[in-house]
């Protein structure tokens, strides 16, 4: 069991840190790659003024590609978003045909356009700290994401740039 749980994280691992690659050279179509048909993602955060979660993002795999064919016609930050992901904890369900992941996330923003701020055009900034917290579904040749919660510490985000973090 021990080889066949290894194999599962290292499954697991691989995609977590594929979806971040896809993801920062706008991939698309292998990410979806990554996720299963019933597929859900979401961006959130807690906000403690309203004691509650702001939810950024909700969507299923078939709505993340509709939105995906939208991106070039979405006014939308250019500046290019680079993940920096470390995966803390992969725990294989009982079944073994299950797993979830919990991964620490940084993502860091190259400035393109100069954003007449603290921050002139060439710069890097720090653009949001939060976690993967993934479920994924274990097959014969690979693992595939059931649902991914980008769940944010930070809470300010500049419009336009939450599409996929």
């Amino acid at each position: 069991m021990n080889i066949v749980k290894s194999e599962v994280v290292a499954s697991v691992t691989d995609v977590v840190y594929r979806s971040c690659l896809y993801l920062d050279t706008g991939n698309w179509e292998d990410f979806l790659n990554l996720c299963d048909d019933s597929m859900t993602y979401s961006i959130k955060a807690y906000s403690l003024e309203i004691r509650r979660d702001m939810v950024y993002l909700s969507h299923n795999k078939n709505e993340l590609g509709s939105l995906i064919e939208m991106l070039p016609k979405l006014n939308s930050d250019h500046s290019p978003l680079r993940r920096h992901a470390s995966v803390y904890t992969v725990d294989v369900g009982e079944d073994g045909k299950t797993a979830t992941a919990v991964t620490s996330l940084a993502v860091y923003q190259n400035m393109h356009d100069g954003d007449n701020s603290h921050i002139d055009s060439g710069g890097t900034r720090l653009f949001l700290v939060g976690k993967y917290l993934d479920k994924l579904k274990i097959g014969e040749e690979s693992a595939h994401l059931i649902e991914r919660e980008v769940r944010l510490d930070t809470r300010r985000l500049d419009k336009g740039t939450h599409v996929l973090i």
